[in-house]
């Protein structure tokens, strides 16, 4: 892979593990990725993040149903769920195609390299 793209890749990782919204499976997978660049694991690691992040990205349409859910409103609230959902609605009507939370929003950028870190 490219070196930018590698450069890119490590910095929002790093990023995506800060983030609050991040899950422990997503953060376990990001760094056995981190701690294989460089390594003769590198591209097996990298085969099996891409499908971590697939697997985890959540689309504006799950986000939406999750929080209009009894599940749902009850993790959230009732206030907070009905104001996600309205997020939600907002920027699926201005084309999202996932959440926009931080853990999200790197992963889709990153995914938006995933041909380039499979070469």
């Amino acid at each position: 892979m490219e070196k930018t793209v590698l450069e890119f890749t490590v910095e929002k990782t790093k990023e995506l593990m800060n983030a609050s919204t991040c899950c422990k499976e997503l953060k376990e997978s990001a760094q056995a990725w981190l701690d294989a660049v460089g390594t003769e694991k590198e591209a097996d690691e990298t085969k099996k993040y891409i499908a971590e992040l697939e697997d985890n990205i959540m689309s504006v349409d799950g986000l939406i149903g999750f929080v209009e859910s009894e599940v749902g409103i009850k993790h959230f609230g009732e206030e907070t769920a009905a104001n996600i959902a309205k997020h939600g609605k907002e920027i699926k009507a201005n084309g999202a195609k996932y959440c926009d939370c931080p853990a999200c929003a790197i992963a889709e950028a990153i995914l938006d390299k995933k041909d380039e870190l499979l070469k």
